[in-house]
């Protein structure tokens, strides 16, 4: 995945040929042109959970119109973080109680989710491009830190 800055607070990434684009919203300096990358964290745990609930409906022949996902986040105002996500389903009309608590289960699924709840370690390493590189062999060419999230 690559990252560009096209210009303002934008900030895009192009990955197997999607272009994902991103600003900050005017109140914060941006432009207001498309989700904050923070919105794309909210909305990749909402359409992945929101996927899942698809497929199981799918899976068993069930009607998906009517079907509905909503995310909500609560935040903690003083820390500045999500503190809980709450995910609620509606399930088209005629939805089968049988599977209500299944359709629960399989949003349960979801590979974002399951990433926040045992999150990867994170490298933030600064490389000199390749054009940038000095005649010197003697400097290092990379800084790297890691840490875990």
């Amino acid at each position: 995945m690559d990252i560009c800055f096209p210009g303002g607070l934008r900030v895009e990434a192009l990955h197997q040929g999607f272009w994902i684009r991103t600003d900050q919203p005017v109140a914060q300096g941006g432009g207001g042109k498309a989700p904050s990358p923070f919105d794309l964290f909210l909305a990749s745990i909402g359409t992945c959970a929101g996927f899942y609930a698809l497929r199981f409906c799918q899976q068993r022949n069930l009607r998906t119109d009517g079907l509905a996902l909503n995310l909500t986040a609560e935040r903690d105002s003083e820390r500045k973080k999500v503190v809980k996500v709450r995910l609620e389903i509606f399930p088209p009309i005629d939805f089968p109680e049988k599977y209500r608590s299944a359709i629960a289960h399989a949003i349960e699924q979801c590979s974002v989710k399951k990433h926040l709840l045992h999150p990867p370690a994170f490298d933030v390493v600064v490389s000199a491009r390749p054009e940038e590189t000095s005649a010197s062999a003697a400097l290092p060419q990379t800084v790297a830190a890691s840490a875990p999230v």
